[in-house]
């Protein structure tokens, strides 16, 4: 019984170990792809995009994401 106890905290151990693996991996493609948009971002002024690229240097994937959230420009509403 001991035995099998071992097995499913190692089984666990693994997915959790693996999970964070990939939650990390993404983070990271999330993070460069908001720099590589920030840095060519059209919608913004050259002023801006250097404040952008320096707050997801600087926070990581929290400047990534007020970036996500904050940053980019929205689509512009259709004048009837």
């Amino acid at each position: 019984m001991l035995a099998l106890a071992g097995l499913f905290a190692g089984a666990f151990g693994l997915l959790f170990v693996v999970g964070g693996i990939v939650l990390a991996v993404l983070a990271c493609i999330f993070w460069i792809w908001m720099l590589v948009h920030a840095i060519t971002n059209r919608g913004l002024t050259t002023g801006e995009k250097i404040i952008w690229v320096l707050v997801i240097i600087f926070l990581h994937f929290l400047g990534a994401f007020l970036y996500f959230l904050l940053g980019r420009p929205r689509g512009r509403a259709a004048v009837a």
